[in-house]
């Protein structure tokens, strides 16, 4: 009777084991299709992160969320989320900013400052849903997709208003920074202070890297500077949003808010790759690279367990008052910075 149930538990085991890994299999084909999907001209404008998003919620419209396999999707969404926010921490070079970039962190700080509050404010106006609507200011003023994802545990977001806000932000971002790159030749700003406005103004650094090119590379390398002060102020928002949600009784009674020990992952990885990787330890840009698209994979397969948690009706209802807030905020965020640059 003993071995007998023994088996039973060691076959419930093997079949729980194989389901789980079932799940980070399914995250992991439907990521390479995002990445597929966004070599195609028109989807190569938004990126494999929306692409791979778009692919998750269409599924889960036609043929259901996959049951059977949910632990394994789950683990692609929380666990493989924050370690890509860790991984994301090399893109930071703490050194640059910090020894180049101080009089930027100024501007990016109230660049930060400006979007989450004028979009919080916004969608209260509005009557748009909060918690999504946060993200997307945090998005917006931060470093999109990444900010997002890293804010959304700490004020208790629902995953599906995850996926939307990252699907919204990558959306919405794209259009902007192809519409600087339209503009630029029209503008009276040098490169080095057109990189500085796409910096300070635009959602994701790819948006940045993807405006400012066509500025030659001190555009770039300004762009990219004022972008990365907006990173590495993430970590310090983060721990501000703990401490409002904590003060306001946001948060249920009995329960805590998790302490995002993934941001100190993001800092370590931080440092690491600014002082460590390259200086005393060598490595190549062919390897800088491709632990570049690891992390841009590994986020990939994250934002698939967060798209298939978006129902499209929801989507209408929730989605169009926060888009309407967010964009308002985007286009006073570009026209103000130019003044000010």
């Amino acid at each position: 009777m003993d071995s007998s149930m023994g088996a039973a538990k060691s076959r419930s085991k093997f079949s729980a084991r194989t389901l789980w890994l079932g799940g980070v299999a399914f995250t992991f084909l439907v990521a390479l299709l995002g990445y597929g999907l966004s070599k195609i001209p028109g989807f190569d404008r938004v990126g494999p992160l929306a692409c791979a998003i778009l692919i998750a919620v269409a599924y889960r419209q036609v043929w259901g969320y996959p049951e059977s396999i949910r632990s394994g999707i789950q683990f692609s969404a929380k666990r493989l989320l924050r370690l890509a926010i860790i991984l994301y921490g090399l893109k930071l070079n703490i050194d640059v900013v910090l020894h180049q970039g101080l009089g930027l962190l100024v501007y990016d700080a109230g660049v930060i400052a400006f979007a989450i509050l004028l979009t919080v404010l916004l969608a209260k106006w509005l009557k748009a849903e909060p918690s999504l609507s946060l993200m997307l200011g945090v998005g917006t003023g931060v470093c999109g997709a990444a900010a997002i994802a890293a804010v959304s545990p700490i004020i208790q977001a629902k995953e599906e208003d995850t996926a939307i806000g990252v699907g919204i932000i990558a959306l919405v971002g794209t259009v902007f920074s192809v519409l600087y790159t339209v503009v630029r030749p029209y503008l009276p700003l040098t490169p080095v202070e057109y990189g500085m406005w796409s910096g300070i103004s635009l959602h994701e650094i790819a948006h940045v890297a993807l405006a400012a090119a066509p500025a030659g590379q001190d555009g770039l390398a300004m762009g990219l500077l004022a972008k990365l002060g907006r990173v590495l102020l993430l970590v310090p928002l983060c721990f501000i949003l703990m401490y409002w949600m904590k003060r306001t009784g946001k948060v249920q009674s009995g329960t805590k808010i998790e302490f995002p020990w993934f941001l100190i992952g993001f800092l370590v990885m931080s440092v690491f790759g600014s002082y460590v990787l390259g200086s005393i330890i060598p490595v190549s840009e062919s390897f800088q690279t491709g632990i570049a698209n690891v992390t841009t994979f590994v986020l990939t397969m994250a934002m698939v367990g967060l798209g298939l948690n978006v129902n499209l009706r929801a989507l209408r209802t929730k989605a169009a008052r926060p888009l309407i807030a967010m964009s308002i905020t985007s286009v006073l965020l570009s026209v103000l910075s130019f003044f000010l640059i």
